[in-house]
């Protein structure tokens, strides 16, 4: 038996770790605000709450999430620059629902064994979906899990926090009879539905990430690690322009459509939305095909194509559409919101069929 002296040889190694850190340093400080006090190193970060004292009554949000099996995606392709911005994104548009903007967010990376080379990649990715958020990276964890996880695996896990006046708060109290649903166009699958996607996808192992496909104008595996889009920057301005009025907003993740912006509506309201006003990209219609799968599971698996949804007053509807063309996300109107009778046991509804891809 091999007798082990050294803390590397029982899997963990305290040089790599300090060398990743080292080329972490850089994109850790991209990924800044004015109130981040110190540098990276420390026991914990530390952030000047001095600016929240002007507020009136400031309130804290937090969220924590990771992204799931798309990491397998990105393990078995080696590429590991785009994982990072999912996690962000996962966790900044959580805490936008409310009308909350981010002010930092921390990392946690468990691997079986440190690669700095790689572990820099990621927290790249995970800066720059800090920058995209307009939030910092205040900090994180690399943990070298040997012996446990293979050397090649790791997970991600990230929290964030947020703040907002308290009577700024975006929720279901807001929601009223007559309001809008706006949806918001998603990237792709963003970072749910992935344990079902890859048992559909890969039937032939991740050799399958490699084919071609035609509909989607590029192979599997880059359809697949498509980033989430981060919708935080947007909403931020669509709840501080007046002439919107949002209500509330719902970030469409596991659960789907129906279930998550029930999440957001008063149990007196139900809200109805319309398939015929968009058409699913691509990928969604390939699952659907290859796993032969019925529509009611498609749409409590995946977004659709939907990421976001904003309720907003009706007044509100051109002025929040105009905002989401400038910033360069798809935006339409999907339904409306209407009082509940005693007879409407779903509190949302979808009725008609997709829009064909032009």
């Amino acid at each position: 038996m091999t007798q082990i002296r050294t803390y590397a040889q029982a899997g963990v190694d305290i040089e790599a770790g300090d060398r990743a850190v080292e080329l972490m340093k850089s994109s850790v400080a991209s990924a800044s605000r004015p109130e981040v006090l110190g540098d990276l190193g420390g026991f914990s970060g530390l952030f000047d709450a001095a600016a929240l004292t002007s507020m009136r009554r400031p309130v804290l949000s937090t969220a924590t999430d990771g992204v799931g099996t798309k990491l397998v995606v990105a393990q078995a392709l080696d590429r590991h620059d785009t994982i990072g911005q999912d996690l962000v994104a996962m966790v900044t548009d959580d805490l936008v629902v409310t009308g909350a903007e981010p002010l930092f967010l921390t990392d946690y990376i468990a691997c079986g064994s440190v690669v700095p080379e790689r572990i820099a990649r990621i927290v790249a990715g995970i800066s720059h979906g800090c920058q995209l958020a307009g939030c910092a990276l205040l900090g994180g964890e690399t943990a070298e899990h040997g012996g446990v996880m293979a050397p090649d695996e790791y997970d991600l896990a990230a929290a964030g926090t947020a703040v907002v006046e308290y009577d700024e708060i975006l929720g279901p109290q807001r929601v009223q009879p007559g309001d809008v649903v706006l949806a918001m166009a998603s990237s792709g699958l963003h970072s749910n539905g992935y344990s079902l996607a890859r048992a559909v996808l890969l039937g032939d192992g991740p050799a399958a990430l490699e084919r071609h496909v035609s509909d989607l104008g590029r192979t599997l595996g880059e359809e697949l690690l498509e980033p989430t889009r981060i919708y935080t920057r947007l909403c931020l301005e669509l709840a501080r322009d007046p002439a919107v009025s949002v209500r509330t907003f719902s970030h469409i993740t596991g659960g789907g459509l129906a279930a998550n912006l029930a999440r957001v509506l008063p149990q007196t309201l139900r809200a109805r939305l319309d398939r015929s006003t968009w058409s699913p990209l691509g990928v969604f219609s390939l699952i659907q095909r290859e796993g032969e799968l019925a529509q009611p599971e498609m749409e409590r698996t995946f977004n659709m194509g939907v990421g976001m949804c904003a309720v907003v007053a009706p007044e509100g509807v051109d002025a929040a559409l105009s905002t989401m063309r400038s910033a360069g996300v798809p935006g339409w109107v999907l339904g409306e919101v209407l009082t509940r009778g005693a007879d409407d046991e779903a509190q949302v509804t979808l009725f008609g069929s997709h829009a064909r891809s032009s």
